[in-house]
């Protein structure tokens, strides 16, 4: 059934089939994309989510491609709101995959494989999640009907939300909405793959950006040296320079000192 709130983005209908208008598919998702070229450009990070068979392979390949995080599997509730819970899942879940490594756990078989179940577990709920820290920057959702409790924890914290919307969706609380199919595979492969390259782009820019900044770095410092170096030479000079007047001083202390002597040695004559 469609959701009479998406008629605005609706081109029409016929056979009771509705058509959405490509024209603000194009713009929206245009505008999309640039916010998500901001927030990455500007450092943060992108949590993308879809727990549909469809989207989920796609979703944790593009996560892992640009190194964004992803829940593919289940949505656990409270995964944002909750954070202190979730975090301490995810410290239990790095404690067993260290555990299991070693050779010589000190558990018995029976142990080891209720291990080994848990671990497989938490990685399936929580795996693309466990190397984020805090509250990501934005929120990438496919289907946001299957992943309705995503979209109300992040209206709760205020995280912006990029969705594909289908004409069965409710865009009540998405900040930047993509009119598009979100059931067919080749749709959900296209939308990750213009995600996938406004992401690469944006980090490409980071990466520039952060060489600028070295090398002003090591100009500054190169600078530094220079005038270090500079006075340093200064100093030398200046005491070289006083080294030749004192032998100056000297010299001509010696010559006086003889002249008198002459002198006197002339008089007792």
């Amino acid at each position: 059934r469609w959701n009479p709130k998406m008629s605005r983005f609706l081109f029409g209908s016929r056979n009771s089939i509705h058509i959405i208008d490509l024209v603000q598919t194009l713009e929206l998702a245009n505008a999309a994309l640039n916010e998500i070229h901001k927030c990455i450009s500007s450092g943060g990070k992108i949590l993308l989510v879809s727990t549909k068979k469809q989207a989920a392979e796609t979703i944790a390949n593009l996560a892992k491609d640009t190194s964004q995080f992803y829940v593919n599997h289940r949505w656990l509730g409270g995964m944002l709101t909750n954070w202190k819970t979730i975090s301490n899942s995810i410290k239990r879940l790095k404690k067993l995959t260290i555990d299991l490594k070693e050779e010589n756990t000190g558990f018995t078989k029976k142990e080891n494989l209720k291990m080994g179940i848990q671990r497989d577990k938490l990685e399936r709920s929580i795996g693309g999640i466990a190397d984020m820290t805090k509250i990501p920057d934005m929120i990438f959702i496919v289907d946001t009907n299957a992943e309705e409790l995503a979209v109300k924890e992040s209206i709760r914290l205020n995280i912006p939300i990029v969705a594909i919307l289908d004409s069965n969706s409710d865009p009540t609380g998405i900040n930047f909405p993509i009119p598009g199919n979100d059931d067919a595979r080749r749709a959900i492969n296209l939308y990750c793959d213009l995600i996938k390259q406004t992401i690469l782009d944006a980090q490409k820019n980071i990466s520039k950006t952060n060489k600028v900044d070295n090398q002003d770095l090591i100009d500054t410092k190169d600078a530094e040296q220079i005038k270090e170096t500079k006075k340093e030479k200064m100093d030398t000079k200046k005491i070289n320079t006083k080294k030749e007047n004192l032998k100056t001083v000297k010299k001509i202390s010696k010559s006086i000192l003889s002249r008198v002597k002459s002198l006197t040695s002339k008089k007792t004559k």
